[in-house]
C-alpha cells in the first residue's frame, strides 16, 4: 500500500473512531485552535532538539504517557514531585529510576507558557509529545484529543497496582488492561508494540537469563543465540542498570520488528514474550498479523492510543492547568479555566 493511501485509510479509520469518542469524552483535537494555535509547533521544536542529543527520548516520552494514563487516567499525575501532601508516583514500582523525560516536558511547558500562559495542561502536552515522538521515529500520526486538565493529586499505591510489570503473566497483563478500561487482546498487543524502540535495564529481565522462576535455569522460551547475546550484555552479578535495546537492529525506529522478534523467541521482557508463547492465547494470532502487516499494527496502535488517551480524563472545571508540571498551583496563583465552552469544532 502506498504511503498516501495508507495515511488516507488511517485518517478515515480514525475519523470513525473519533466520531464516537467526542460524545463520551468531550475532547477535541482542535481544543486549542483559538487559545493556543501554535502549541504543536512549540512542542515539536523542543522535541526535535531533544532528539538530536538523546535518541532514546521518543520511547521515553511515549512510556511516560502510558504510565500516566494507567494511574488515575491521563491527568499528568506522574509528573508531580513529592511533597508533604503528594506521594509522588515517580517512586512507585515500574517508575522508580526507570521513567524519564521529565526535563523535556518541563522545557515544553515553559515554552508553551511563554506563548499561551495558563492555557495548555501538562496532561495535553504529554499526550502531544507521545504522538509526535512516535511520528518522528517513523511510526503513525493521529489526531490527539485535547482538553484534559491536570490532577492535583498523585497515587503511588495505584501506580504500584496498575502498571504492568516486566515479569507479568499474560493473565496478569490482561487483567491490568481491563481494569483501566482497555481490552486484553488488541489494545494489549498493539500498545505492547511500543517496545519496538527504546531501551531497558538488565535488572528487569536478568532472572530470565540465569534463574527463571527460581529454577537456576534460563527461560526456556528464549532463543538460544539470543540468550547468549543477552548474557554477554548482562553478566551474572553485573551492573543491573546497563541498558539493552529492545530491538538490536532498529533500536530507535518505530516499526513492527517487535512482533517478528516475538515469533523468533527474542522478546526481551517476559511480559513481551507471553503475548506469543502462551499456548492457546488469543494474542498469538494478533502478533502474527502485526508481524506480517505493519499497516495493520499502525492502525491498531492509533486506535488503542486514542482509547488510552480517553481514560478518566479531567475536563471542564475539574483539576487545574498547572503552571509548573512538577507541582500543584498554589500561593494564590490560579490557572485559566479552559472548559467545554472553549472547544472548537473540527
Amino acid at each position: 500500500m502506498s504511503s498516501f493511501r495508507y495515511l488516507f485509510v488511517v485518517a478515515l479509520f480514525c475519523g470513525l473512531v473519533l466520531e464516537g469518542s467526542y460524545s463520551q469524552a468531550q475532547l477535541s483535537p482542535n481544543f486549542y485552535a483559538a487559545t493556543c494555535p501554535f502549541v504543536y509547533s512549540i512542542i515539536r521544536g523542543v522535541l526535535l532538539r531533544a532528539f538530536r542529543s538523546d535518541p532514546r527520548i521518543g520511547a521515553s516520552l511515549l512510556r511516560l504517557h502510558f504510565h500516566d494514563c494507567f494511574v488515575q487516567g491521563c491527568d499528568a499525575s506522574i509528573l508531580l514531585d513529592g511533597t508533604d501532601t503528594i506521594d509522588s508516583e515517580k517512586g512507585g514500582l515500574g517508575n522508580n529510576n526507570s521513567v524519564r523525560g521529565f526535563e523535556v516536558i518541563d522545557e515544553m511547558k515553559a515554552a508553551v507558557e511563554m506563548a499561551c500562559p495558563g492555557i495548555v495542561s501538562c496532561a495535553d502536552i504529554l499526550a502531544i509529545a507521545a504522538e509526535e515522538s512516535v511520528l518522528f521515529s517513523g511510526g503513525p500520526s493521529w489526531p490527539v484529543l485535547l482538553g484534559r486538565r491536570d490532577s492535583t493529586t498523585a497515587n503511588r499505591t495505584l501506580a504500584n497496582q496498575n502498571l504492568p510489570g516486566p515479569n507479568e503473566s499474560l493473565d496478569g497483563l490482561k487483567a491490568k488492561f481491563q481494569n483501566v478500561g482497555l481490552n486484553g487482546n488488541t489494545d494489549l498487543v498493539a500498545l505492547s508494540g511500543a517496545h519496538t524502540f527504546g531501551r531497558v535495564q538488565c535488572q528487569l529481565f536478568i532472572d530470565r537469563l540465569y534463574n527463571f522462576k527460581n529454577t537456576n535455569l534460563p527461560d526456556p522460551t528464549l532463543d538460544a543465540t539470543f540468550l547468549q547475546e543477552l548474557r554477554a550484555l548482562c553478566p551474572k552479578g553485573g551492573n543491573g542498570s546497563v541498558l539493552v535495546n529492545f530491538d538490536a537492529s532498529t533500536p530507535d525506529a518505530f516499526n513492527n520488528d517487535y512482533f517478528t522478534r516475538l515469533q523468533q523467541n527474542k522478546g526481551l521482557l517476559q511480559s513481551d514474550q507471553e503475548l506469543f508463547s502462551t499456548r492457546g492465547a488469543d494474542t498469538v494470532d494478533i502478533v502474527k498479523l502485526y508481524s506480517s502487516n505493519q499497516g495493520a499494527f499502525f492502525q491498531s496502535f492509533v486506535v488503542s492510543m486514542i482509547r488510552m488517551g480517553n481514560l478518566s480524563s479531567l475536563m471542564g472545571s475539574q483539576g487545574e492547568v498547572r503552571l509548573n508540571c512538577r507541582r500543584v498551583n498554589g500561593n494564590g496563583i490560579s490557572s485559566v479555566l479552559n472548559g467545554d465552552d472553549m472547544i472548537t469544532s473540527m
